[in-house]
């Protein structure tokens, strides 16, 4: 018998109307915000790599946010550790559920490409990113071209316009043929490689708890989006459909709201949230759905407060040092420097230099001019950010 999630009926609003009330008026008011603030796209992909950190903080498992911003950039200070490419999983993660529009998430399309499911585009996401519908469109329109063509181009590429006899050329042309579509067939049809049963549980039904999670997800549309995500949630921690992703669950959650409309311009950061939660809190006994259901829909409150919080931060911040940009000359690198500078939590010369196409020496005579503050206290490998 498969795990399932009963949702308290009847629900204890007694204990959930104050939480949830709060919940709503916050996460409304900070979307509400990004909605026409000129660093909205900065604030997005910032929160994208603290709330990577804080899902792994949550785990038990310390990544430093500046370890994860220079492996995320290719520029590692030293070897990766495997949680810091545990993070760069959920960073990812995050960023491919922010780009696709707000329903594919929960989609069976979108729960596919998450778990790895949805083909060798899905599972090569993290070596070569996401194929884009047109490349998939014109590799299926490939596939499709006449065989005989196909192979009587291969043979003027080896071996030139060959001249022989026509009904030997005949039958070459049709082994070819013949040869490639049992090619294609083998590629299409080729089995998915068995699991290792020391490290996933041959018993564990993904498929059943999937859907039994997706059953839960439908039979809360009726509610509120928060307590809707609250509950899925806890549904996710209770069936736990995927052996080794958990966390997955509470992007789904984040994935929900803006999937309901309540948040438009940004993706929940309920790991940030939740890292708020005092630990005794957040280990609330299962029994007690009432009290378990409150402190997600906390959780849900306390990022969207910190994120009001960091985004006032940070404009102000934004606008101080602009300023510093009047009276530069039309080429100066200043301003794409500032606004780089908005869209990661740190920044290094190497990242500088990538980025702007410059030398590393002429990025920090940049970030003096610019007057960033330093954020490592390093005399080398220096980092400076926007805090």
């Amino acid at each position: 018998m498969q795990p399932g999630y009963p949702i308290p009926d009847p629900l204890p609003w007694a204990k959930l109307a104050g939480p949830l009330a709060a919940a709503e008026d916050s996460l409304a008011r900070l979307d509400e915000r990004l909605a026409k603030s000129p660093i909205r796209a900065g604030f997005v992909a910032r929160t994208h790599f603290t709330d990577a950190t804080a899902c792994l903080w949550l785990d038990g498992e310390l990544v430093h946010l500046e370890d994860l911003v220079l492996h995320d950039a290719g520029m590692d200070i030293r070897a990766p550790t495997h949680e810091l490419t545990r993070a760069h999983i959920v960073l990812r993660t995050r960023r491919r559920i922010a780009a696709e529009k707000p329903d594919w998430a929960l989609s069976a399309t979108g729960l596919a490409g998450l778990r790895g499911r949805g083909g060798p585009g899905d599972r090569d996401e993290g070596r070569g990113g996401d194929e884009t519908s047109d490349r998939k469109k014109e590799r299926e329109e490939d596939s499709g071209e006449d065989d005989e063509g196909l192979v009587e181009a291969e043979r003027e590429a080896r071996f030139g316009v060959i001249e022989t006899d026509p009904r030997l050329a005949a039958a070459v042309a049709a082994v070819d043929a013949a040869n490639a579509r049992a090619e294609r067939t083998l590629a299409g049809s080729r089995p998915r490689p068995e699991r290792n049963p020391l490290v996933y549980d041959p018993d564990w039904d993904e498929d059943a708890r999937l859907d039994a999670w997706r059953a839960v997800v439908d039979r809360s549309r009726g509610l509120p989006p928060t307590l809707a995500a609250a509950i899925a949630t806890e549904a996710w921690a209770t069936i736990a459909p995927l052996q080794h992703r958990p966390w997955l669950g509470r992007l789904l959650a984040a994935a929900l709201l803006r999937g309901r409309g309540k948040t438009r311009g940004h993706l929940p950061c309920l790991h940030e949230g939740l890292k708020s939660i005092p630990r005794e809190r957040r280990q609330a006994p299962p029994r007690d759905a009432a009290a378990r259901l409150a402190v997600k829909l906390e959780a849900i409150t306390a990022a969207a407060d910190a994120g009001r919080k960091d985004h006032d931060r940070w404009l102000m911040t934004k606008n101080l040092l602009a300023r510093k940009l009047a009276g530069r000359r039309a080429t100066s690198k200043l301003p794409a420097l500032l606004d780089y500078v908005l869209t990661r939590p740190i920044v290094s010369a190497g990242m500088i230099a990538a980025e702007l196409g410059i030398t590393p020496r002429a990025a920090q005579n940049l970030v003096a001019e610019l007057g960033l503050r330093e954020a490592t206290g390093r005399g080398r490998y220096r980092a400076w950010g926007i805090l």
